[in-house]
């Protein structure tokens, strides 16, 4: 029955709508797990290593020691996820999911309002842009006066993190780059520091990030299915309800600060003292680029919001799931950034000098930002991780953009714009919302398929405009 209601669906749409629908079915049955792509890229950088010369041994022993370099920055993506989910499943947030609900009068409307405020949210932090989008499709979808397609809803959710993501406060690659601490002493002396003012904040960054959100609001818009081909949630047979479930009762006297608003509070008046002392005596891009200052005060917002420390907690548990790819994928980017780096073959070169070499010849403007670009999202197809792929692609792309005088921040920038390009194909990052819309990967993806056809082409476009605005500033080392 299903597949007789998919195919009348699919006759009633035109256009943008139609070709989604007709994309929807792909993705899923042949794309596995993101994990696998992981463990084969070890695979597969190994070999190349061999290729070049490395003995076994090195290889090995970059592998090991190299395993846990990103144990912080791990901690850190974690904590990216689980402060974004926190936040949304507040009930201040929930309220304001609510209102917000009632504002698009028409179902298209609807379906480019969750876009628009999904990207919007994610200039902030994306993990809390697919808790949040997805909630608001969720709500809009329980409104009995908008018969709206829950796909087409579900997919506008995930465009914060599938369309500008790494264009925001929580990019990977740009807070990775912005915190010394975090980086790697390889691509340290590499890159040096680039705080948010060379990626982030420049015009050109700013201005990709507009022309990218109504670009995808647009499609977002016209794509959404009309008449006999929308498919409601009650059609897709998604449960809409979301009451909140209660604590149980204080049962213990020991209990009691369990359920009080006391040391929530204490410590979100101790978290804004400090906010502002860091305001008062440094510099504004130092602050906001500092990823611990942001992640401490996203966690302390999320325990305010929850008023007590039960609630905040069971939100947590609800929240650590999602951060699970991350766990147990990060310590294989580690490893595969280390053979890249430390297994050396002949010549005393490392695979990673040999790909700066090859992109070094390329040479610099809008060709090498145009191959970078492409590259970086080929390779997004398989290693799903913005911060973790970063740390794979940064070593020799950043050396290539030194050897051709290519702007350090805004190749930063030219990453961040391509990479979240494979994020509208592969599902990895789907997941969380997927939970949340109570939906599978092939009922978004045929609508996010339709927005890579279209972003494509304009990225690169930017990416090798824009570049040519920027001049070469040699890195920053700290002392």
């Amino acid at each position: 029955m299903a597949d007789t209601v998919l195919t009348r669906s699919e006759i009633d749409e035109r256009g943008l709508a139609r070709l989604a629908q007709r994309l929807a079915a792909w993705t899923e049955k042949w794309f596995p797990d993101a994990y696998i792509f992981a463990l084969a890229g070890v695979v597969l950088i190994a070999v190349a290593a061999l290729a070049i010369g490395a003995s076994p041994q090195s290889i090995a022993d970059s592998f090991g020691n190299g395993f846990w370099d990103l144990t912080a920055f791990t901690l850190q993506m974690s904590m990216v996820v689980l402060t974004g989910y926190v936040v949304a499943t507040s009930p201040p947030v929930a309220k304001l999911i609510d209102r917000l609900a009632l504002v698009p009068s028409t179902a298209r409307t609807a379906v480019s309002f969750v876009a628009m405020l999904s990207m919007s949210v994610s200039f902030l932090n994306w993990g809390l842009s697919l808790i949040f989008g997805g909630l608001l499709a969720r709500a809009i979808a329980r409104r009995k006066d908008l018969s709206v397609d829950y796909r087409a809803l579900g997919a506008a959710a995930f465009m914060g993190l599938g369309a500008v993501w790494a264009l925001g406060l929580s990019s990977s690659a740009a807070q990775l780059q912005a915190t010394a601490a975090s980086l790697p002493p390889a691509l340290l002396k590499i890159t040096g520091v680039l705080d948010f003012g060379t990626t982030i904040f420049t015009w050109q960054s700013l201005l990709t990030l507009a022309i990218l959100m109504a670009l995808t609001t647009v499609i977002a818009h016209f794509s959404a299915p009309r008449g006999a081909a929308v498919r409601t949630a009650a059609d897709l047979g998604v449960d809409l309800d979301d009451e909140p479930s209660e604590p149980e009762p204080r049962s213990r006297p020991g209990e009691w600060l369990e359920y009080s608003v006391i040391l929530p509070v204490l410590a979100g008046i101790l978290t804004l003292g400090w906010l502002v002392s860091q305001f008062l005596t440094k510099p504004f891009l130092t602050v906001v680029s500092s990823l611990n200052g942001y992640l401490l005060v996203f966690l302390i917002l999320g325990l305010v919001l929850h008023r007590t420390p039960r609630n905040f907690l069971q939100a947590v548990t609800k929240a650590v799931p999602a951060t699970a790819g991350i766990l147990v994928q990060f310590p294989l980017y580690a490893a595969m950034a280390a053979i890249l780096t430390k297994a050396t073959g002949h010549g005393g070169m490392s695979l990673s000098a040999h790909l700066a070499e090859f992109f070094s010849d390329i040479g610099g403007g809008g060709a090498f930002a145009v191959v970078i670009a492409l590259y970086t999202a080929l390779l997004g197809l398989f290693v799903p991780s913005g911060g973790g792929k970063w740390l794979v692609e940064a070593p020799y792309v950043m050396q290539a953009a030194t050897d051709v005088n290519m702007n350090l921040g805004w190749t930063v920038q030219i990453y961040n714009i391509a990479e979240a390009l494979p994020n509208l194909i592969n599902p990895f990052f789907m997941l969380p919302l997927l939970a949340v819309l109570k939906l599978r990967a092939r009922d978004l993806v045929g609508f996010t398929f339709l927005q890579f056809v279209f972003h494509l082409p304009v990225v690169l476009l930017l990416v090798w405009l824009l570049g040519m605005t920027f001049d070469f500033v040699p890195p920053v080392i700290p002392k």
